[in-house]
């Protein structure tokens, strides 16, 4: 690993990865460090939707055909209560995380970043980057290590205007995807997540605000979906992680700024986790190539604008069973309402948008 790259990322994920892919097709020698070592998996529903794929475009990575799942839309479901709804602009793909992240580290090998795995006791240091026990001073370090972020702490970011927690688990079944869509099952407990990740594979997910609730006893709310895995083979372990619903006072300096889960995150009921991260990847490698990183800090704020209105939309549906199905009827009576809310959700409309004004 170079000792002097122009900008030195702290985390090795999606969100690290896509930044050091954006930086470098900017024109900066980038390098990236993680305490990890690949594959490295976390939890999340495994669904891109058509945004975060536009997103990954703009970096130069193209999904190749025939990995993951391709869905149509998405069908909410609550009991006999069903409404679907088509993507206006291009399909989503489900895929296992490790898969995600392999094809990012290619496309970054390939295109000469260089990594550091396993690096562990990386921190700010007033002269730049405690790295491997030498000093490394790059023009830029960027924390993407997560919501525990160390690179946040040292830079002093730490302080969040608001942060409320959730908890997720997963885990996949050997048997083929059912439908055309991903489905989002409401319960009364829980929200449960069903996303096709392959032609033979599906991948179950549960968000709670109850930490000891466990996708056996979850699957017991949602009958129609344990009917549907039958005997179906878990073909991976159960494993669980923490959605954070985060903003932070501020994402950057003159020298350290934060991407990913690091700089704040929205609930994964969005399923937008990555696609952020993508899009404020991109917006980081504008803004340090113009001189000027407060245009990110301003960038940053308005990325997350559209996935905090639909957090919050969803959140207030999963509070309030009689107005979730109300909600739902009305979504299942006009499903063109349904798509159109759909769009604004994956960046495709705009959130002034006349029809659900009214409709809100």
């Amino acid at each position: 690993m170079s000792l002097a790259p122009d900008v030195l990322i702290v985390g090795a994920g999606p969100a690290g990865i896509a930044t050091a892919l954006a930086l470098h097709r900017a024109g900066f020698a980038v390098a990236v460090t993680d305490c990890a070592c690949p594959p490295v998996d976390k939890v999340c529903g495994e669904g891109l939707l058509p945004d975060s794929i536009a997103a990954l475009n703009e970096l130069g990575v193209t999904i190749p055909v025939g990995v993951g799942f391709g869905f149509r839309g998405v069908r909410f479901i609550d009991g006999e209560l069903s409404a679907t709804a088509d993507f206006t602009r291009g399909t989503g793909i489900g895929l296992r995380r490790t898969v995600l992240h392999a094809l990012l580290i290619e496309h970054a090998l390939k295109a000469g970043i260089s990594f550091a795995w396993g690096q562990r006791g990386t921190r700010l240091a007033k002269q730049g980057v405690l790295f491997n026990g030498e000093i490394v001073r790059p023009k830029l370090v960027v924390g993407a290590d997560g919501q525990n972020s160390k690179i946040r702490k040292d830079a002093g970011f730490g302080r969040a205007r608001r942060e409320a927690r959730r908890f997720g688990f997963r885990r996949h079944y050997k048997i083929a995807p059912w439908s055309a869509y991903a489905e989002l099952h409401w319960g009364q407990r829980c929200q449960l997540y069903v996303t096709p990740v392959s032609e033979s594979e599906v991948g179950i997910a549960f968000l709670s605000r109850n930490s000891k609730l466990r996708l056996r006893d979850a699957l017991a709310d949602f009958p129609a979906v344990r009917e549907r895995l039958g005997r179906a083979h878990a073909c991976s372990a159960e494993a669980g992680g923490v959605t954070v619903s985060r903003r932070l006072d501020r994402v950057c300096s003159d020298r350290v700024a934060l991407v990913g889960d690091a700089s704040g995150s929205v609930d994964a009921i969005t399923a937008e986790g990555m696609g952020l991260s993508f899009r404020q990847a991109i917006a980081l490698s504008h803004a340090f190539k113009s001189g000027d990183l407060s245009e990110y800090e301003r960038a940053h704020r308005a990325l997350r604008r559209r996935p905090a209105f639909m957090e919050s939309a969803m959140l207030t549906l999963a509070r309030h069973d009689a107005l979730r199905r109300r909600a739902l009827a009305l979504l299942a009576r006009y499903p063109e309402l349904f798509a159109r809310i759909l769009a604004i959700h994956v960046g495709a409309a705009s959130l002034g948008d006349p029809v659900i004004r009214a409709a809100a």
